[in-house]
């Protein structure tokens, strides 16, 4: 899109938040108790040992997580600026990947975001 629209005056950002506070977890529970079969999935397993603990556990805030008005400030800034760049990193596990993906091949890239 930002190929598209170059030279037309509209700059296109992405704003890539990462972890940040609300309550995403919480609305996402009655949702996936009514469509998610997940007894019966092939990842059955992987439902029980990740998702669900993370669904249903509340540990408070994520390590990295920042508050809304963290992204409130990158949209702000991208906004305003008369030449906006590509991407807008917002959280420090943002930041992190965006390095990694241009230092890393992609099969080291998928290694490590599977041991996250």
């Amino acid at each position: 899109m930002r190929i598209e629209l170059r030279g037309s005056g509209i700059h296109v950002s992405l704003i890539q938040p990462g972890p940040v506070t609300s309550q995403i977890r919480r609305n996402s529970i009655p949702h996936f108790e009514r469509w998610i079969d997940w007894e019966n999935s092939a990842r059955a397993e992987d439902y029980r040992a990740r998702l669900q603990r993370r669904l249903y556990r509340a540990n408070g805030p994520d390590r990295f997580e920042l508050p809304p008005s963290a992204v409130t400030r990158k949209l702000i800034h991208a906004i305003e600026s008369p030449r906006p760049r590509a991407r807008y990193h917002v959280t420090t596990p943002t930041h992190v990947m965006g390095a990694l993906k241009r230092v890393l091949p992609t099969r080291a890239l998928d290694w490590v975001l599977a041991r996250a």
